[in-house]
């Protein structure tokens, strides 16, 4: 099985987070993060995945523009849509988020 490199990126929340469960009652929160980069003009923006006790932590201690890092792998699926055609998604599955208190 071939494994992402770890991933670490910097950056603020786009939006809110979105907790939601699972069907077994698992906490998972999605997290739209945008990471400035030196020298470009516009943000990159990340799709973070966060699992279990971290994801329930995460609305209550982040709001939409909050910076935080995170830590974790690169998780790319395909999903058919529609219509038929596939579309990749990228996201970052997190093992770890970090945040300031502003």
């Amino acid at each position: 099985m071939n494994k992402q490199p770890v991933t670490l990126l910097y950056g603020r929340l786009g939006k809110n987070p979105e907790l939601k469960y699972t069907v077994k009652s698992e906490p998972v929160c999605t997290l739209s993060i945008a990471e400035n980069i030196e020298g470009s003009a516009s943000p990159i923006w990340h799709n973070v995945i966060v699992w279990g006790k971290q994801a329930e932590d995460c609305p209550v201690f982040l709001k939409k523009g909050s910076e935080v890092f995170v830590r974790g792998r690169i998780n790319i699926k395909q999903n058919k849509s529609k219509d038929g055609t596939f579309q990749k998604l990228v996201e970052i599955r997190a093992f770890s988020i970090g945040f300031t208190n502003e």
